[in-house]
């Protein structure tokens, strides 16, 4: 059976070195799961640097599946129906982190990541370019988001990128996964994400 949903999580915490508080705070989580019902719980709590941070997380299913996700695999032998992805965003005046955590994926194996400018859809080429901070300026780690990583022999993986850039309104919609990393590859898997700017 396929399944597919999706986490979301905002707030405006951070513990004391920066990071969001995993504590809770009065926010609360909804989520969303095969059935469709929704859960709340604590996620969240008061800002003492101004920062923000937002958290996402899916179910990969193939496109037009029983049950929609926003987590789509075009490629179900590198990523799996339901594989699971996360995805964290946190922000300051100084700083702009992005980082993802993935489950079930093949074992042992060198993944792509990067940010995409919009949403994800049954084409792959519809989450368009990789986000850019300087616009047609050059496609690398610095001007871009690449979350490369290669996952463990229980097929977790994981990555963060930091940079002194936040997002433009709207500029980024989407996370892809491909089959290589660096710059380029095939996309196998798609993840919508709220980017907040």
């Amino acid at each position: 059976m396929l399944v597919g949903g999706v986490s979301l999580a905002h707030g405006a915490a951070d513990g004391p070195d920066g990071v969001p508080a995993p504590d809770g705070g009065g926010h609360a989580a909804h989520t969303t799961g095969a059935g469709g019902t929704a859960e709340a719980g604590p996620v969240g709590g008061a800002s003492r640097s101004g920062g923000f941070w937002m958290r996402a997380d899916g179910v990969f299913s193939p496109p037009g599946s029983f049950v929609p996700s926003d987590a789509l695999t075009y490629d179900t032998a590198l990523v799996p129906a339901a594989a699971r992805i996360e995805i964290t965003q946190y922000a300051d005046r100084t700083s702009h982190r992005v980082g993802t955590r993935l489950r079930g994926l093949v074992p042992n194996r060198a993944y792509g990541m990067h940010v995409h400018t919009s949403p994800c859809a049954a084409d792959p080429a519809s989450a368009g370019p990789h986000y850019q901070h300087r616009a047609s300026a050059t496609a690398d780690p610095v001007n871009e988001v690449w979350l490369d990583f290669r996952t463990d022999r229980n097929g977790v993986g994981e990555a963060e990128a930091r940079h002194e850039w936040g997002f433009r309104d709207g500029g980024a919609r989407s996370v892809i996964v491909h089959d290589a990393q660096g710059g380029a590859g095939k996309r196998v898997a798609c993840f919508t994400v709220p980017f907040s700017s």
